[in-house]
């Protein structure tokens, strides 16, 4: 019988995690010795720790995260490379990401970012289905871009942004109430659920499930890794 040992281990990017490692043929105490008196395998323990959690949270997903809702991309809408931004244009660290993911774009020209709206603070369900009325119009990158630089998700704000962005407006509001916009505010609502997700903004790179406003360097670093 296999003795098994619960290593808690300080996760990257500022959670925290447990994992449960066996040693065959060890003891409890045995195996304590060994992990105090090896220090450097702990991030290595924690890696494979969180390159199997985000294994298994992407392997409950049901459907195509990188698939976006029509229009609703930044970036190079065919490019190789896909990272999906979880995002509430209520949410302040959303905000402070969006200078990280331009860089990102002007940095490769092969990245396509599929935005995911998730509104889940109060009063910004509203401007998620202003933005998703926008991709339905091919002006989404505008209207993300000014929304967020007017601040809070009002409705005077919302408005703002939509006519900065050229936005029929009339046309929005009929498509942004439509059974189809909920469908999709729904859909991102339940991957965020099967992904594990408690808050904005949360992404998708490849094989890698991250929380948080973990910065451009991290971001960068994720995406540079893979060969596209």
């Amino acid at each position: 019988m296999r003795h098994v040992l619960t290593v808690l281990v300080a996760l990257l990017a500022g959670f925290a995690g447990a994992a449960a490692f066996s040693f065959s043929g060890l003891g409890h105490s045995q195996t304590r010795e060994y992990l105090v008196s090896n220090p450097d395998i702990l991030p290595e323990m924690a890696n494979a720790y969180q390159a199997q959690e985000a294994e298994d949270r992407l392997a409950s997903v049901s459907g195509n995260l990188s698939q976006p809702f029509e229009g609703a991309v930044l970036g190079n809408p065919n490019g190789s490379k896909t990272l999906v931004k979880f995002t509430d244009y209520a949410c302040g660290y959303c905000r402070s990401s969006v200078p990280d993911i331009d860089r990102l774009i002007a940095d490769d020209p092969d990245l396509r970012v599929v935005v995911r709206e998730w509104p889940i603070f109060d009063g910004s369900e509203a401007a998620a289905r202003m933005g998703l009325a926008a991709a339905e119009q091919g002006k989404f990158e505008e209207f993300y871009h000014a929304m967020f630089a007017n601040g809070q998700p009002t409705a005077a704000n919302i408005a703002g942004a939509a006519e900065a962005a050229g936005i029929d407006m009339d046309a929005a509001r009929e498509f942004g109430s439509s059974d189809e916009v909920s469908a999709e505010l729904a859909r991102n609502a339940a991957y965020a659920r099967q992904l594990g997700f408690t808050g904005t903004p949360s992404w998708v790179f490849e094989d890698q499930v991250i929380e948080g406003a973990v910065g451009y360097d991290r971001l960068a670093q994720i995406v540079g890794d893979s060969e596209g």
